[in-house]
């Protein structure tokens, strides 16, 4: 991990990101006192869902798309 001063940054701070984007991690100190640590973050990992995630934890009922009764259709359409 380097270390980079508060006035490194500020001198030109588009290519301290470019380095954090590069995957540089680094100290941030002024004088002797360190600050912060800056890190890029981890890509996130998109992969598919796995079919069958849900399996057996919950069953649909069989009624599942009947209708909607009048009184709650009429909420929806404001009426």
């Amino acid at each position: 991990m380097s270390t980079i001063s508060v006035q490194d940054i500020q001198s030109d701070p588009f290519a301290f990101v470019r380095r954090v984007e590069a995957g540089e991690a680094f100290v941030v100190v002024r004088g002797d006192r360190a600050l912060a640590e800056v890190r890029p973050l981890a890509a996130p990992v998109s992969q598919p869902r796995p079919f069958g995630l849900c399996a057996g934890q919950f069953t649909v009922p069989a009624d599942f798309d009947r209708p909607l009764p009048d009184a709650i259709l009429k909420e929806f359409e404001g009426s």
